[in-house]
């Protein structure tokens, strides 16, 4: 059991290295969009129960930003990076 904790915990220290393999910007581009889903899921929960789920405007289109920010920047740079030839 300790064993498999330490090798979670290196994992997510290899997130940080500079030469992983894991593209961080579609990590942060999904946990925004699981934000926001949340928040709909929870928006229509409160909905159906008659009660308004009030979420400042300035927050939510700030994870929209951030989402499509971040799969829009990995978007770009996979299509502007020049592929090497075969």
């Amino acid at each position: 059991m300790i064993h498999y904790i330490k090798t979670k915990i290196m994992k997510f220290v290899d997130l940080f290295k500079d030469d992983n393999k894991i593209n961080e910007k579609n990590i942060v581009g999904f946990a925004s969009f699981a934000v926001m889903v949340i928040f709909a899921f929870a928006d229509i929960l409160t909905g159906v129960f008659g009660s308004e789920l009030v979420i400042a405007d300035s927050i939510f289109n700030s994870f929209i930003i951030i989402t499509l920010g971040s799969f829009g920047i990995d978007g770009a740079t996979k299509v502007f990076t020049p592929k090497p030839p075969k």
